[in-house]
């Protein structure tokens, strides 16, 4: 799988919901077992952190279980574009297009991906804080004088512990902590040596009853998915959790050794009251946090509390609990919606395979796109690239075409991320043949986006060399990327060249845009109108007309005589292109549309156009308006809609 930004988003998504709902079980888990010990408690918040950490692993690792996610009349219509294009419906005529503004670059904020940004950032901070507090008790370990504790043997073969355990002395005034993963050990702070022996006795059997427990590895395992789930409160919420359960379960342990839970409360308090935890505590296993006191100081002298200590069977259960619950969210996935192949669909692709003829799903995925079903398109393109690999090898140039085709599709659905991948091993496979300029073009444009001039300059000018039939858009983008640069000589010049090189091509009208545009930011007014009035010639609007005219039905009605004009109930907005603003192309594409009076857009086409995507975002978003239908003697008829949409970078 290709992990472009969308899927990490969509990824993190699902890590943010899946971690929410397992912190949510452990909390229900954990209330049903108030009567029960502490120590199982843990347990639970255990197995829930260390769940979250091994999710994301599972989340690749296991097979998909997917889940669904789910983006000419007299009609006067008017309306914002949400970024940066403005609609509006106007009456039929042949009048001229207005001349735009100069436009200027509009910013967008991509609010996903920041957020996205954000948790790595935040989850980084934490992971360090971690670390370095790992790397202060490493330090303590090296530098603290080890000192000979009386009757620390006892205490260890009181609670059966096998480990070999180093006291270190640290400064005065230091809580005693315990931690250490294969060599445990024990810090006390240089006025131990005054403490009464009860005291000390006592605050040794704590901090071994922590060793016993494993609690400082368990701390670095929840500590490590606090870090990544740093954003949610439930995840803090959990944490602190866990930190009074294991400091309970532990006290339970001393007081199941025999202490006397007076005492050992009233040793406790003046712990906790004399002595300062440092930031180290973050790694470590302090003994007391003044925030938990209270809570443990009534747990302890509580003689009907539950003191239990844990089977070594409770870790498998509940190691089987925990993947009992990740297996099942880990195989959830997120994604787009799919439809299913219908069956027409299906017998083609079937068709396909068994000639082993790629253009039979080449010319369905062309309709279907032109539908704007894009799933079922991609499912076809698909298809016939496989069977270029089957026929020709994955160093073909029909193979070679099969990836543009799947980035064209990719890019017009807006995956841009997949696009730039499969263009990219277009590159890759075609070499220096002319099918390649598309997806040099592109990636050009992608550079120039990112200001990679010199990157873009290789690219057009590749381009430009392997495509002659291209060389007029791949001249106009040096021009584009020449202005950029602050070479307004060699822009101008490269203009020219490319209105010189295929006057007569299709994208022509586009180039002279373009550039009268580049005049009139140059202050040159006459020369950029001489472009306009040659652009405006050869778009040749008159006989688009004559063709819907032609293929116009007898249903059909114009506004007038007994015939009201539809309505619009909602509109999509139409959106900017990405090679349009790197252009700076503005403009005004008339499109023509019949509402039905199921009030849906039909038969939408281009009338007057601008290119470089605009007049398909535009076609796109027409087609997904709502109308209160058009009447003729009361009942919804369809009416002819001619329909204007400027294009304005603000």
């Amino acid at each position: 799988m290709h992990w472009n930004e969308s899927i990490w988003i969509l990824f993190c998504a699902g890590l943010a919901l899946k971690g929410a709902a397992i912190l949510g079980i452990a909390w229900l888990i954990t209330l049903m077992l108030r009567r029960r010990s502490a120590a199982t408690r843990h347990l639970v918040w255990t197995s829930a952190f260390a769940t979250l950490l091994v999710l994301p692993v599972l989340t690749i690792a296991l097979p998909n279980l997917p889940v669904r996610m789910t983006s000419l009349p007299g009609v006067l219509i008017q309306a914002t574009a949400v970024s940066s294009s403005e609609v509006k419906a106007v009456a039929a005529s042949e009048k001229k297009m207005p001349a735009p503004p100069t436009p200027q670059i509009s910013w967008r904020t991509d609010w996903s991906f920041s957020l996205l940004l954000l948790w790595g950032l935040g989850t980084a901070v934490s992971l360090l804080r971690t670390t370095a507090a790992c790397a202060a008790v490493w330090r303590i370990r090296r530098t603290a004088r080890p000192i000979s504790v009386r009757n620390l043997r006892t205490l260890v073969n009181q609670l059966a512990l096998r480990n070999r355990i180093e006291v270190f002395e640290t400064a005065t005034g230091t809580m005693p902590m315990s931690f250490g993963l294969l060599h445990p050990a024990i810090s006390l702070p240089s006025d131990a040596s005054d403490w009464e022996d009860q005291r000390r006795d006592l605050v040794l059997l704590h901090e071994l009853a922590h060793v016993q427990r494993g609690d400082f590895a368990m701390n670095l395992i929840a500590r490590t998915a606090l870090s990544l789930h740093w954003w949610n409160p439930m995840a803090w919420i959990a944490w602190r959790e866990f930190l009074k359960e294991q400091e309970r379960a532990t006290d339970d342990l001393v007081l199941n050794t025999g202490a006397s839970a007076a005492d050992y409360a009233g040793h406790l308090l003046e712990i906790a009251r004399t002595m300062q935890t440092s930031d180290v505590a973050i790694a470590a296993v302090a003994m007391a946090r003044r925030s938990q006191l209270e809570g443990r100081l009534l747990a302890i002298l509580d003689g009907k509390i539950n003191r239990q200590s844990l089977r070594r069977a409770s870790a498998v259960y509940a190691t089987l609990g925990a993947l009992l619950v990740a297996v099942p969210l880990a195989m959830l996935r997120g994604q787009e919606s799919h439809p299913q192949l219908p069956a027409d669909v299906d017998a083609t692709i079937r068709s396909a395979q068994a000639q082993r003829n790629h253009k039979i799903v080449d010319d369905a995925a062309k309709a279907e796109e032109a539908a704007q079903k894009y799933d079922i398109a991609r499912k076809l393109v698909d298809t016939s690239l496989a069977i270029s690999a089957e026929v020709s090898g994955q160093q073909s140039v029909e193979y070679g075409v099969g990836l543009i085709r799947i980035a064209d599709l990719e890019r017009r659905r807006g995956h841009i991320d997949d696009a730039v991948s499969f263009y990219t091993k277009a590159t890759a496979v075609l070499g220096n043949h002319a099918e390649v300029a598309p997806a040099l073009i592109f990636l050009g444009e992608m550079a120039l986006r990112n200001k990679d001039l010199a990157q873009a300059t290789d690219y057009f000018q590749r381009a430009k060399v392997v495509a002659p039939e291209k060389s007029s858009e791949a001249t106009m983008w040096l021009a584009v990327t020449q202005e950029r640069q602050g070479n307004i000589q060699e822009a101008d010049a490269l203009y020219q060249e490319a209105l010189g090189a295929h006057p007569d091509a299709p994208h022509a009208a586009t180039i002279l845009r373009v550039y009268a545009q580049f005049l009139d930011r140059q202050g040159r007014g006459e020369d950029a109108k001489t472009m306009r009035d040659r652009e405006l010639a050869m778009r040749k609007t008159s006989d688009v007309m004559d063709r819907i005219k032609a293929s116009r039905g007898a249903d059909v009605y114009r506004i007038g005589g007994g015939v009201t004009a539809p309505v619009p109930l909602s509109k999509t907005e139409p959106e900017y292109t990405e090679e349009a603003r790197l252009a700076k192309l503005a403009g005004t594409a008339v499109i023509y549309a019949e509402i039905g009076p199921d009030g849906r857009a039909h038969n939408v086409a281009v009338v007057y156009g601008l290119g470089l995507g605009l007049d398909e975002k535009a076609v796109a978003a027409i087609s997904q308006w709502t109308f209160n239908p058009g009447t003729k003697d009361g009942q919804p008829v369809t009416v002819q809609a001619m329909i204007e949409v400027n294009f304005r970078l603000l």
